[in-house]
């Protein structure tokens, strides 16, 4: 089920933002599929809405992998994205995912910390224990939430946004993510998603300097749902 402007999962929305709980299978930014990106959805949402006419500003702050769902921000004006995109730097953003793994981790809690090299011909990323060529420093902090009769869903803090790095590390460590073939789960899900969930986002509004927090609802389905 993707995005339309009727159908959007706004969360927030201000003059300055616009923060939407993204569908699994809705793309952040228009790619070589040539589907519909979100981004023009909330363009349209919003010339909607505020009856504008031309074209609207729409700051893309950051991405999901096109399976996952979740929390994103929009910036709807030039100094909320100039400044979105230097707290994002600075990692003054908080990220905090939701993962359904086929099986339970070893530690109930841990701190990964590996080196992810990004391959764009399979669009995939390969996970080392040492420095290499090209690769990047990937760390996330993860904790056992609940364990289900079939899989276990844990919570993860980001330290680094690699590319694929919470699919690519859990993978890693053993414990691939529910329908994520690419990363060794043994069959996908029926709609295309993985059990990945961008469930919450914490950061320091760009204008009025307000801290907020927005938590976003999990996918309607039978394995999210048990986990609540």
């Amino acid at each position: 089920m993707h995005s339309t402007k009727d159908n959007l999962e706004v969360l927030f929305e201000d003059n300055h933002l616009l923060i939407v709980n993204k569908k699994s299978g809705d793309i952040v930014q228009g790619d070589k599929t040539g589907d519909k990106p979100l981004s023009d959805v909330v363009k349209e949402y919003i010339k909607e809405k505020y009856n504008k006419p031309g074209e609207v500003f729409l700051g893309v702050v950051h991405r999901l992998d096109r399976p996952t769902s979740g929390v994103i921000i929009f910036a709807r004006t030039s100094k909320a994205l100039e400044r979105l995109n230097k707290m994002l730097r600075e990692r003054t953003i908080s990220k905090t995912y939701w993962a359904v793994v086929k099986n339970t981790p070893l530690k109930e809690k841990d701190s990964l910390i590996h080196f992810l090299k990004k391959n764009p011909k399979n669009n995939k990323s390969t996970v080392f224990t040492k420095k290499t060529d090209a690769s990047k420093k990937a760390i996330l902090h993860y904790s056992v939430i609940k364990k289900l009769d079939n899989y276990s869903l844990l919570e993860i803090d980001l330290e680094t946004g690699r590319h694929h790095q919470i699919r690519a590390q859990l993978a890693y460590i053993g414990s691939p993510i529910k329908g994520d073939l690419k990363y060794g789960a043994s069959r996908s899900n029926k709609d295309g998603s993985i059990h990945l969930h961008a469930r919450k986002i914490s950061f320091t509004h760009p204008v009025s300097k307000e801290n907020i927090l927005f938590l976003a609802p999990i996918p309607n389905e039978t394995i999210w749902n048990a986990c609540l």
